[in-house]
């Protein structure tokens, strides 16, 4: 089977729901006086001039096949239909091999007015980053973060000492926003400050609680000897409490999404955006495109409802909203010197 036909069947597999995550840790304060009327709500976003309608976008999944063809057709329908940013899986499959350029492209001709992001590994050159861009007629571009997947992965790269000077360099030489991104095993304040010094101006921090590449990579080993790594890396609200004390950076979020709350849950955390992969994978596979459009409309109207409810206008005020932290988020913010008081009580 072609791997990346592997990665989806093996994601579908091991995707459950509901699934209890870090976002279940995170409560807000109910408020019982609202003064902003409904037609004042503004979902709407921006991510490094990139003007989103709504604060949440498909996130990266696939390509490289004719299956993946035509997943990445059908989330290009979608993402048309809904008006949602969509990125597409990495697009190193076409760099190789140019016949299956039409997995990706397919995105571009089914929604050819849309926001669309091109993606790539840190192993690619500026080079490669500035054939993608042409490649899909892209907007932006994501660069991926994966090291665990790669060295769980039987066929996966080793040495990954020249990412740091890639990513420096495909920032400088693109002509559109950069978004480094993990892929599910979250980032620390470390590593978003030695990014941050590279160039990096928006991040996403991509965290556990999702689609495991870990253990979809140890589930193609003969031995599957690695199921100890199933897990790895900071969960996404973790991540996002990390970023706490990063300052100048545009922060994405990812991994985990459940559904409108969790998206909601994000955005009180500094994500400008929130992007979704698994969530909306399996709602196309199982029930269809018109079945998927209806669910993200849903999310539209309980965003709408979110915003109300916490007398929130705007996207960038969502991040004023106090949360409370419990379990296992508030024991890590008391292990790394995170002000978790300092959110229950802003304002």
């Amino acid at each position: 089977m072609n791997r990346k036909d592997e990665h989806v069947s093996l994601a579908r597999a091991f995707h459950q729901k509901p699934k209890e995550n870090d976002f279940d840790a995170i409560r807000l304060l109910h408020s019982s006086i609202v003064t902003i009327r409904p037609e004042e709500v503004d979902l709407s976003t921006k991510v490094l001039g990139l003007k989103l309608s709504v604060p949440f976008y498909i996130n990266a999944m696939t390509g490289g096949s004719e299956k993946t063809k035509k997943i990445n057709h059908d989330l290009a329908i979608i993402a048309r239909e809904t008006d949602l940013m969509m990125a597409t899986g990495s697009v190193s499959a076409a760099l190789k091999d140019p016949s299956v350029a039409d997995s990706y492209t397919v995105v571009r001709k089914a929604n050819p007015h849309g926001l669309i992001l091109g993606n790539m590994g840190a192993g690619r050159t500026s080079e490669d980053a500035k054939k993608i861009v042409e490649l899909l007629q892209a907007d932006g571009l994501q660069i991926h973060l994966n090291v665990p997947q790669e060295l769980v992965m039987p066929e996966g790269d080793r040495d990954f000492h020249e990412w740091p000077q890639n990513i420096q360099q495909t920032i400088q030489a693109l002509n559109v926003p950069v978004i480094v991104k993990e892929v599910g095993f979250g980032m620390t304040r470390e590593t978003l400050q030695q990014l941050h010094s590279l160039g990096a101006q928006a991040i996403d921090v991509s965290g556990r609680g999702g689609t495991s590449f870990s253990q979809i990579e140890n589930a193609r080993r003969k031995k599957r000897e690695l199921t100890y790594l199933d897990d790895w890396g900071q969960s996404t609200v973790v991540s996002l409490l990390e970023a706490q004390s990063v300052n100048d950076l545009t922060l994405l979020a990812s991994g985990g999404i459940r559904g409108a709350y969790d998206i909601f849950k994000a955005l009180c955390l500094g994500a400008k955006a929130v992007g979704i992969s698994a969530t909306i994978l399996d709602q196309l596979m199982s029930d269809g495109i018109e079945s998927t459009i209806a669910m993200i409309e849903d999310w539209k109207i309980q965003l709408q409802r979110l915003y109300l409810m916490t007398n929130k206008a705007t996207t960038a005020e969502l991040s004023q909203n106090p949360i409370i932290l419990s379990g296992a988020p508030k024991e890590w913010c008391q292990a790394r010197g995170i002000d978790y008081k300092q959110l229950a009580t802003r304002k």
